[in-house]
């Protein structure tokens, strides 16, 4: 690239800045990153209903995984090229890590299951479709941070009350699972329930690190 390309390049990428377009794209990186998470909870529920069987849910839930690195991957240089970010560079990358987290512990849910899980995963539905409520409402989150940033903070409230029903769930559960006989296939629900309980914690913390991004822009 010739040099007069290359300033072209910086000009135009800094004009993008200014009008706030290069702030709109790295937001909707991160939603691609939510959706990507969101696809593998569709795909861990439908294992948990029976409706995907185990071994092949491990296998495509691998592409997801793939899709969700790219995902962070672009987000990554598109943020390295960003002159201003719509909320703080730090918080960004904190909210796609814990995203990818997110997504790092369902790929392992699923592959327990397949692994080691119990013959009824009947127990995983309701937290599940309970992650997947707050994937949703942290999607809805992110585009607000232009147009409505004092309506985030619901949206964020939102998604952190998915992450406390999926602590209930398992605390619930594992209630249930202690009050009756010590057999194997409750040591294998518990460590099931164990993984659900950390994307849950892992989907609070994208809520915390966007919580504290829109904390400091409105300073």
């Amino acid at each position: 690239m010739s040099e007069a390309a290359g300033r072209a390049r910086r000009f135009a990428r800094a004009w993008d800045d200014l009008r706030g377009r290069s702030g709109r794209r790295v937001m909707d990186l991160v939603r691609g990153q939510v959706a990507v998470a969101r696809a593998g909870a569709v795909l861990a529920c439908s294992t948990a209903s029976g409706e995907i069987d185990r071994s092949a849910a491990r296998t495509r839930m691998a592409e997801v995984e793939h899709e969700g690195d790219a995902a962070r991957a672009e987000l990554v240089r598109a943020l390295l090229r960003t002159l201003a970010t719509p909320i703080d560079r730090e918080d960004l990358f904190r909210l796609s890590r814990s995203v990818d987290d997110v997504l790092d512990h369902l790929r392992d849910y699923v592959r327990e299951a397949d692994l080691f899980g119990p013959a009824d995963l009947s127990f995983a539905t309701e937290p599940l479709q309970a992650v997947i409520g707050g994937l949703d409402e942290l999607d809805r989150a992110l585009p607000k941070v232009f147009d409505d940033p004092g309506s985030v903070t619901v949206a964020v409230l939102a998604t952190r009350k998915a992450c406390n029903r999926v602590r209930q769930l398992y605390q619930a559960r594992l209630t249930e699972l202690f009050a009756g006989p010590l057999e194997m296939d409750t040591l294998r629900e518990r460590e099931l329930l164990s993984r659900l309980d950390a994307v849950g914690r892992r989907l609070g913390e994208s809520a915390d690190a966007l919580a504290d991004a829109m904390l400091k822009r409105s300073h």
